[in-house]
């Protein structure tokens, strides 16, 4: 559904994305994770035709992305970073122009499907001013909704939100995943790629490091992380790729030390030795 072919992108002397090659499937959910500056927004951003890279090519459903901006316009809907509803307008209003604009058919039958199937219903007439920020997320995710769009990009969905709000957007991505849609989100969230994303791709300074579902990433690194205390009183880890091998670990270390499941975040550690979430 979405090809990249050695797609790279610079801003001076700052190569935001660097020869990427990447195929996402029809139908799933797919993640692009990494720290701030790694290249997720610049990657969405000419997929969705908000810039053009410096060279490479990409697709979508088979339309080139460069030559046909018009054509993959009609096949997305994009919920950005940044939100840039209309805020001095109702949730309903927002809708009704995004919609004309985008000349869906059965306009108010679509908006109220959608205000329905996202529990907004009841805040159509609210000002999006008034709303909390997970409701203008949901707002914003509505709004993309509404052409019926065959990939839906997600940058950091849910940035912003508390842990209980975060929890409902997940529900409502996955629920969006059973209509046949193709998604692909960023995030630096470890848990939201972990519970969301068919497959993560791994991005560090532009390139793609990694590739794979979760529990394949997590099983090529090492399943098992043992952590401890150093004697400086240091939190320190080492990664190991059975329980057998963790425990022998462990009784090497005397402070401190616990053994958990390894997760996306000491995968990243372990390919850069930087951490994601910074």
């Amino acid at each position: 559904m979405i090809l990249l072919q050695n797609v790279s992108k610079s801003y001076g002397k700052t190569k935001a994305v660097d020869s990427l090659t990447l195929e996402i499937k029809k139908g799933e959910i797919f993640g692009l994770l990494g720290p701030n500056g790694a290249g997720k927004t610049t990657t969405v951003k000419i997929l969705t035709t908000l810039t053009k890279p410096d060279s490479g090519s990409c697709f979508i459903d088979g339309i080139d992305v460069l030559k046909n901006p018009q054509e993959i316009k009609k096949i997305i809907g994009v919920v950005p970073q940044e939100n840039n509803l209309e805020r001095e307008l109702t949730v309903y209003e927002n809708l009704l122009i995004y919609g004309m604009l985008h000349k869906v058919k059965n306009l108010k039958e679509r908006i109220e499907k959608i205000l329905y199937t996202l529990e907004l219903y009841e805040k159509k007439n609210s000002i999006v001013t008034t709303l909390s920020g997970g409701l203008q997320r949901r707002t914003l995710l509505a709004r993309a909704l509404l052409t019926e769009p065959k990939v839906l990009f997600l940058d950091e969905p849910s940035i912003g939100l508390d842990p209980h709000i975060r929890r409902q957007l997940w529900q409502i991505i996955r629920k969006i995943k059973t209509e046949g849609r193709t998604v692909l989100l960023t995030t630096h969230y470890i848990e939201e790629a972990e519970a969301l994303c068919d497959r993560v791709g791994i991005l560090s300074y532009g390139r793609l490091i990694a590739l794979g579902s979760p529990s394949e990433l997590k099983k090529d690194v090492g399943e098992y992380v043992v952590e401890f205390i150093d004697k400086d009183g240091n939190l320190l880890s080492e990664i190991c790729h059975s329980r057998e091998e963790a425990y022998e670990l462990a009784k090497l270390r005397h402070n401190g030390v616990t053994i958990r499941k390894s997760n996306l975040e000491d995968v990243f550690v372990k390919l850069t030795g930087e951490r994601i979430e910074k």
